[in-house]
């Protein structure tokens, strides 16, 4: 915090911040008579949402003392927007100002007495925060008298033209409030000053040698130059850069194609090659192997490689200034006038500092051996780049940037049809825009209008960012393609900005669709630096309509029609000022299981961090692209559909490294991958859950009468070490079962051999009602189930089980009970697979088999154990981890059901496994972002008592899948110490409320806990689910799902499928509903605390009951207010529900 003193004296503490739309009703109240004279009538949260930048001044108590925001173009109708540049050149002194460095101010309010300190802080302030600003315009068309502040802040701009346009035009410069610093060599007397810095800002200090910084000034010289950066004399600064650079080793760690590996090529005559050598072999024994030219010949002759690169090995800046580390870089290039390229290493996790968002960081190579961050600036860079609608001219150019970029015809089509009839083949209009250097073009921006807006907005989450009804339709664009050259990265910004001015657009939305969307057309170069500068928007879950039953009350097809999925970004004016927090930290999660998947999710969602090392080390690689209703086999825990992985990021966010795990190395922090990959990691995520395993057959001797009791004492695991046959299919993931399927219609459907299903979960099921869809024949099919464990049941109520074993019954599939797997091919080599025997309670079992099909003895992967194992965490039957998912090593976490909790808690008999996996993992990621996140404080330590208390989750434990019979099956329940499949609870008769029946496929069943809120959901039904609204039931109570429990008592409710089929019901199972929900606990909250008060202060008054009625009527009117403006601001997914106004 700053201080600030006001005209009459007064000392006030301030903290300059950007403006939120909570303060607009803060700064509204500040608007003075002199304020509308000069910027006019404004609606404060339009210009809050359309400022590139809106900065507020609060004191410690949160009280606003000023405002001001900030736009690229000038107050109100002077000039359009896009013209301002022409316009202040013809009539102003103003060559200078550019939409680089200008910005214009459109508001500026303050309290009276600190009016001037105001101004100076947040002028101060904007300086400070936008490093290429150089001025602030005041040009408006009200020629009104200027507040004294504003009048001794600003300076009249020069006029050219008499008379000119009636406007106020006033500028402000920076070097009056937060000038450039001065750059100069540095010398040993600024020692003192540089280590002050030094300290403050490290813990490392050398005992050894105290004096490095004095002996690295001392040694300096042309190839080794130190220079400070000083203010008012005092050096505040320091940089050592050198020459001496090990290109060789930095081209084996990193992809430095695009740079022509640091490396500058001359060539050389064949005449003046020969006088040359001697010459050439002198310096190379007098420099080192890093400075050594290479020369090599090629059809076009010799020529020679020349190191062209210069590294920064040294950089401090006090942090009152770091924001002009940027004035550092013109000089250093000065020093090395033959040198292109300025290059700095950082250790990955050393947090961005200022200075390197003018670099590019450079990918590394899958063979690095130096694991640290480099990045990398070209000269080129320091040129300003000027952003301009494309014409036909630039079509070479153009043409010329992206020839070797995939998709370069796709752009070239759009742009020709931008030329042509500035319309994409389907009409809507497109506009493009150049990039130009010095008259060079390097880069190139092509959108088109936004059509589906309305989609956009009802699928996506954009008004986390954007004040939607003060954007109109117009103003919204997709980009079509992007091209910019690395080397001017860091402008990326400004690009967006310029293109948003020049094209009057508001936000710009850039759409990633799956590999398998066919009908991609997007050339973007790089990737990275949009989703640098674009923010993530979340996807909303759907309500599932009944349209015919809707009819006219429908939503709009705009935004019921079936779209292909994609991951959207969003670049709007205010986020094009907003900066980001890069984070380098390797951070490596294993296991493509739901608690992995939700992890990443959290991460890549955050709208302010960009990570840049976040890997998946997966079997299969990404999940599969498949959904399980069009593979089957596995049941579901509707955790991530494909749709949902296709609108998640992941893919532009995450590196996936495809095989399992087969090692840890914890000193040396890299995780072996099958295929010997070394995976390097600051912080490992072990996320891989449980799998089933490969049976081993005990081996008995089957000759000889042997059952299931006299194998018991044999009963230990043994891992299968064998050869596994080619029809033996062990199902994990969909990648899994996609291989079965076509394994199966291409091997199997059309034989009469016979299908083999091993194990006792719900998978099993699941699994047979698969195999009989795909025209298989009941009777070929074996269900083989072993002994159930004492208490476990595949299904919550035996009436379920019961119909599925009626109807594999009826389809003839044939079910053996109580079975153990004894031998494969009698012993024999397994390969192929012909014939399995099994001991039972009686007789041996022995059964042809044409494919096996194993769903049986689900645990830790054997890879996964000796991985674990053999890097010494502790595994007791489980990873165990701490209540903050820790393991013994503190950079290895774990979540999931591969985990259990330390005996040390005392609970046993709760672990992740009884959880939602999805809740878990998203947990796990709260829980590590504050060692990322600056903008979060760090966790607490929990006091002793705390500390033995593991956490406990709320969401529901989900699952579901087709059945035989053709039933559709969801169970949704609340956690609890029995697992999902575990033995049902007993609920109370009177809680229960149950319609329809098993046999009759109309199955519909509701659990209500002591507090009437839903806490069990069953369905059983021939028809398909609307999966997601029913979802939405869990935790609800009765009353908000329409009197439930009364209706149905007074027996009014005979279907529930029906019943919640209802237009009413929409409502809730609208996203927002939870939101909503909250609202009215705060109201119905409030209103008792203050009638519980009011009571006891009136205890002994008459009108007590009076006042009660009074404050119920008052609660029930803000509870149907709440109600209105839920229904009214979310109405273009609930026109079902009429409004005030409507009718």
């Amino acid at each position: 915090m700053r201080t600030i003193t006001s005209a009459s004296g007064q000392e006030e503490a301030v903290t300059v911040r950007r403006s939120e739309s909570a303060d607009a009703q803060g700064i509204d109240s500040l608007i003075s008579p002199s304020a509308l004279a000069v910027f006019g009538r404004v609606n404060v949260i339009h210009l809050l949402e359309k400022a590139n930048l809106a900065v507020t001044l609060a004191n410690d108590k949160e009280e606003i003392l000023a405002h001001a925001s900030f736009f690229d173009h000038p107050v109100g109708d002077l000039v359009e927007q896009n013209r301002w540049e022409p316009f202040l050149q013809k009539h102003f002194s103003s060559k200078k100002c550019t939409p680089l460095n200008t910005l214009f101010l459109h508001l500026f309010v303050a309290q009276p007495n600190f009016g001037t300190a105001s101004v100076k802080e947040i002028m101060r302030a904007v300086f400070n925060a936008v490093a290429e600003l150089e001025y602030i315009c005041l040009v408006s068309p009200n020629v009104g008298g200027l507040e004294p502040a504003l009048d001794e802040m600003f300076e009249p701009l020069q006029r050219l033209t008499d008379p000119g346009p009636q406007c106020l035009a006033l500028i402000c410069h920076r070097h009056e409030h937060y000038p450039r610093l001065h750059i100069r060599p540095a010398r040993v007397e600024d020692h003192d000053d540089i280590m002050r810095i030094f300290t403050e800002q490290t813990k490392i200090l050398s005992k050894r040698q105290p004096y490095f910084l004095a002996e690295l000034i001392e040694t300096q010289n042309e190839e080794n130059p130190t220079a400070v950066c000083e203010s008012d004399g005092v050096a505040v600064g320091f940089i050592s850069v050198t020459s001496e650079v090990d290109l060789k080793r930095l081209q084996d760690s990193f992809e430095l194609s695009e740079f022509d590996g640091l490396y500058k090529h001359i060539k050389h005559d064949e005449s003046a090659s020969q006088s040359e050598s001697t010459e050439e072999e002198n310096q190379t024994t007098q420099t080192s192997d890093s400075q050594q030219e290479e020369t090599q010949s090629t059809e076009a002759g010799r020529f020679s490689e020349k190191p062209n690169a210069f590294c920064i090995q040294f950089f401090i800046i006090d942090k009152n200034y770091e924001t002009r580390s940027v004035d550092f870089i013109p000089y250093v290039f000065r020093l090395f006038p033959d040198l292109d390229f300025c290059i700095i290493t950082v250790p990955m996790l050393s947090p961005e500092f200022v200075l390197l968002q003018s670099f590019l960081r450079v990918p590394h190579r899958d063979t690095r051996s130096l694991h640290c961050e480099l990045y990398v600036l070209s000269r080129t860079g320091l040129r300003s780049v000027e952003v301009r609608p494309a014409v036909a001219t630039d079509r070479p150019s153009v043409s010329d940037l992206v020839k070797d970029l995939r998709l370069n015809e796709s752009l070239l089509q759009d742009l020709d049809c931008f030329y042509e009839t500035r319309r994409d083949p389907d009409g809507v209009p497109v506009q493009a825009f150049v990039a130009q250097v010095h008259s060079q073009v390097v880069g190139i921006l092509i959108m088109k209008d936004e059509q589906d807006i309305e989609y956009i907005r009802a699928h996506y989450n954009i008004e986390n960012f954007i004040y939607f009804s003060h954007h109109h339709y117009e103003e919204h664009a997709q980009i079509l393609h992007f091209v910019l050259k690395p080397s001017f990265q860091h402008f990326t910004k400004h690009l967006f900005k310029e293109v948003l001015r020049l094209a009057q657009k508001s936000c710009l939305y850039h759409r990633i669709y799956p590999s398998y969307h066919s009908q991609e057309n997007s050339c973007i170069h790089h990737l990275d630096f949009v989703l640098n500068c674009a923010v993530p928007v979340r996807p909303r879950r759907q309500i599932i309509y009944p349209l015919e039953e809707l009819g006219i009350n429908a939503p709009s097809t705009q935004i019921t029609e079936d779209q292909e999925p994609f991951a959207l970004s969003l670049i709007s004016r205010k986020l094009t000022m907003e900066p980001k927090v890069t984070i380098n930290a390797r951070i490596v999660v294993v296991g493509a299981s739901d608690t992995g998947l939700s992890f990443l999710e959290v991460l890549c969602f955050c709208p302010h961090l960009r990570f840049n090392n976040l890997t998946l080390i997966s079997t299969h690689g990404f999940p599969s692209d498949y959904n399980h209703e069009d593979i089957g086999f596995l049941s579901t825990s509707h955790a991530y559909s494909r749709r949902d992985l296709a609108q998640l990021p992941l893919r532009a966010c995450v590196s996936a490294v495809t095989g399992k795990m087969v090692g840890i190395n914890r000193k040396s922090k890299y995780v072996l991958v099958s295929g010997g990959k070394k995976v390097p990691y600051d912080h490992l995520i072990l996320c891989t859950g449980l799998q089933y395993q490969i049976p081993s057959p005990t081996g008995v001797d089957l000759s000889q009468p042997v059952t299931n009791s006299q194998l018991q004492a044999q009963s230990a695991h043994h891992t299968y070490s064998g050869p596994v046959p080619s029809n033996l299919f062990t199902l994990n993931d969909l990648c899994d079962c996609m291989a079965a399927r076509r394994w199966l219609c291409a091997n199997f459907v059309e034989l009469e051999d016979n299908a083999v299903v091993y194990g006792n979960s719900i998978d099993v099921f699941t699994t047979v009602e698969t195999l009989l869809s795909l025209g298989i024949q009941g009777y070929r099919i074996h269900l083989v189930l072993p002994p159930p464990k004492l208490g476990v049941s595949c299904f919550s109520d035996p009436v379920m089980e019961k119909a599925v074993a009626t109807a594999m019954e009826k389809a003839e599939v044939q079910v053996h009970n109580n079975c153990l797997l004894a031998r494969m091919n009698n012993g024999e080599h397994p390969d192929p697979l012909t014939s399995v025997s099994f001991t039972t309670d009686a007789e041996p079992l022995h059964l042809h088999c044409g494919v096996f099909i194993n769903l049986s003895n689900k645990g830790v992967d054997y890879n996964v154990f000796k991985s674990i194992n053999n890097s010494f965490l502790v595994f007791d039957s489980r990873l165990v981890i701490n209540a903050t998912f820790q393991t013994r090593d503190s950079a290895i976490y774990a979540a999931g059901p591969l985990t259990k909790f330390s005996r040390c808690y005392h609970a046993d008999e709760w672990s992740h496994a009884n959880f939602s996996s999805k809740e878990v993992g998203q947990d796990l990621a709260a829980t590590m972002l504050p060692l990322f996140d600056p903008t979060q404080e760090p966790a607490d330590e929990p006091p002793p008592e705390m500390d033995r208390l593991i956490p406990l989750y709320k969401q529901a434990k989900i699952q579901g899948g087709k059945l035989p019979g053709g039933y559709n099956y969801l169970h949704v329940t609340k956690p609890s110490t029995t697992s999902l499949t575990g033995a049902p609870a007993e609920h109370l008769q009177d809680r229960s409320v149950v319609t329809g029946r098993v046999e009759t496929g109309n199955y519909f069943c509701l659990h209500l806990d002591c507090y009437e809120l839903v806490e069990t959901l069953t369905c059983f039904s021939l028809k398909p689910l609307p999966v997601s609204n029913y979802l939405c039931l869990y935790g609800k109570h009765q009353q908000l799902l329409g009197q439930l429990l009364t209706r149905y008592q007074q027996g009014l409710i005979h279907d529930l499928y029906s019943f919640f089929r209802q237009s009413w019901c929409l409502a809730v199972y609208h996203d927002r509903f939870s939101d909503f929900e909250q609202e009215l606990q705060q109201i119905t909250s409030t209103t008792d605390d203050e009638s519980r008060q009011q009571v006891m202060e009136d205890a002994a008054d008459s009108n007590v009951l009076l006042q009660g009625r009074f404050k119920d009527a008052e609660s029930r009117a803000s509870l149907r207010s709440s109600a209105v403006k839920y229904l009214s601001y979310n109405r273009n997914l609930l026109p079902m529900f009429a409004y005030p106004g409507q009718l």
